[in-house]
């Protein structure tokens, strides 16, 4: 795990050093439900900050040069999956594709893709309250000197609008791919631990009428990537930082994940 994070992180820290000082580069995390696709995003993006704060003390400033940016923020607001057609299977399904605002995501990346100048104002980016369920607008801060960005999602590779179009936009693709077994086990506790359902039987339909179906067009209409990594069960290793769900209202939990 450590020499393949260690990998991802050398990479793209050489990959930055070409990119021109009013250019940003901008990662997709992408995977299945359960996957360990948010544990790898934010510790690359911890890491890569770390590296530039030892590399670069004198310009660090505490100002951070790489960042993190999950898709959570992107769901639809209760509110607005009542407005839908079919607001009953909205709810049911929500962390589908149809219940993420990608127009929105697709807009933010557009606006992160033009020139950094002296002018240039922070970004923002939604974020979302596991305990109001529901997103929390321009929660997450993207100043311009910010970078590097990382960002996490179900969606992030596939090949269906707006989704491509924000992946086009992106320099790398990076996609973890997981043992459907292995991912709904990590639901199952996810969910359960959360208070979302009342026991692993409850969790299970959950993992299986939702997430896994989700998974399966993730799966079938991923793009091709420039990062194919495998994630196996980890049972010895804690990730450094919580990620945050995958999709529908859980609580953040962490993963235990090798990647391989």
């Amino acid at each position: 795990m450590e020499d393949q994070i260690n990998r991802l992180v050398d990479k793209t820290w050489t990959k930055f050093q070409e990119v021109p000082r009013s250019r940003r580069l901008l990662i997709a995390v992408s995977g299945i439900p359960g996957s360990g696709k948010t544990t790898l995003a934010a510790i690359v993006a911890k890491r890569l900050d770390d590296l530039h704060a030892r590399q670069s003390p004198a310009t660090h400033n505490e100002t951070p040069l790489a960042t993190f940016v999950p898709m959570d923020g992107y769901h639809l607001s209760r509110v607005q999956l009542d407005a839908l057609p079919d607001p009953v299977t909205a709810h049911a399904r929500r962390g589908a594709a149809f219940t993420f605002d990608g127009d929105s995501f697709l807009t933010l990346v557009k606006k992160l893709r033009e020139p950094i100048c002296p002018e240039s104002q922070t970004l923002y980016a939604p974020s979302f309250d596991h305990a109001k369920k529901d997103p929390v607008a321009d929660d997450i801060s993207i100043v311009p000197s910010v970078r590097i960005i990382i960002f996490e999602g179900n969606y992030l590779s596939l090949n269906k609008s707006p989704w491509k179009d924000a992946a086009e936009l992106m320099d790398e693709l990076w996609f973890v791919e997981v043992d459907f077994k292995v991912a709904r086990k990590r639901l199952v506790h996810r969910h359960v631990k959360a208070g979302i359902a009342k026991d692993e039987e409850d969790a299970g339909k959950r993992a299986d009428e939702n997430d896994l179906v989700n998974g399966t067009e993730i799966v079938e209409g991923r793009l091709d990537v420039h990062e194919l990594l495998k994630s196996l069960d980890d049972k010895t290793w804690a990730p450094e930082s919580q990620g945050v769900g995958d999709g529908k209202d859980e609580q953040p939990d962490k993963e235990m994940a090798t990647f391989v």
